[in-house]
């Protein structure tokens, strides 16, 4: 098998026998460096031409036909593998790969021959704020479900979450939250919800489980669009006390002239 990286950003990777590493770390065999790809990021084993991808750091987002996974999972020819912002597909080294060719892409020097690919953020994230989920990062795609069962798109392995303890829909304005008859309640900013919508910047809680939601795509507030510019005039009333000083140089000068002439007698 091998990976194929979208807009022919990235050459093809051989997933030969034995264990592949996948990372923004220069000792990695696959060095992807982009927001979202962790030094050490995750494994692809291959052995007896059975591959599986293993997860290497949990604090980062590594998303199987979009399902986040946080462990060992078997790879096939046609996956879909989205390491943070960057995404591939798993293909079979007797299938021919699509044969148009590749758009156009503009050149990137990396002197030590890493790779940038550009690869579109998901619109929103969550991120734990607490318990076992603290400084997890979990991918929002379509609709997932969250809960503690292995087969919810987040699975979250806390006795207070139910099996399957909410459905997320991702919306132009946000995510669509639904409780699914959860044992412990489903919230919003501590409001409890069977439905809401949850928007970048809200908390959305399970029982004691948080998280917040993040759109990493989405571009901070601008500073001030009409900046205060303080002005110091300096050039204002310098005529007007010029003038006064004038005249207080001649009321002087006629001053000692009137004293000169008294003292020589004239008046």
């Amino acid at each position: 098998m091998k990976l194929i990286f979208p807009n022919g950003e990235h050459a093809a990777v051989d997933l030969g026998e034995g264990i592949t590493e996948i990372g923004s770390g220069s000792d990695c065999q696959v060095v992807l460096v982009a927001p979202g790809v962790a030094v050490n990021h995750c494994d692809v084993e291959v052995r007896n031409g059975k591959a599986t991808v293993r997860i290497r750091d949990q604090s980062v987002a590594t998303v199987l036909n979009g399902r986040q996974i946080a462990q060992e999972s078997p790879l096939k020819p046609g996956d879909l593998l989205l390491f943070g912002r960057i995404g591939c597909r798993v293909v079979a080294l007797d299938k021919p790969v699509a044969a148009a060719p590749p758009p156009k892409v503009e050149p990137v020097d990396e002197g030590d021959g890493r790779t940038r690919v550009r690869m579109a953020l998901p619109k929103f994230m969550l991120r734990g704020v607490s318990g076992t989920t603290f400084g997890r990062n979990f991918a929002l795609m379509g609709t997932m479900t969250i809960g503690r069962q292995s087969d919810c798109g987040i699975p979250i392995q806390a006795e207070e979450i139910s099996r399957h303890h909410a459905r997320l829909q991702v919306t132009a304005e946000g995510v669509m939250v639904e409780d699914l008859g959860s044992a412990n309640g489903t919230w919003i900013n501590d409001k409890r919800v069977h439905t809401g919508m949850l928007k970048p910047g809200d908390e959305l809680r399970l029982d004691t489980v948080r998280f917040l939601l993040l759109a990493p795509g989405s571009q901070p507030p601008a500073a001030s669009a009409n900046p205060v510019e303080e002005v110091v005039e300096t050039g204002k009333d310098s005529g007007g006390a010029a003038i006064w000083w004038v005249i207080g140089a001649v009321v002087a000068l006629a001053a000692i002239g009137v004293g000169v002439m008294k003292y020589l007698g004239k008046f």
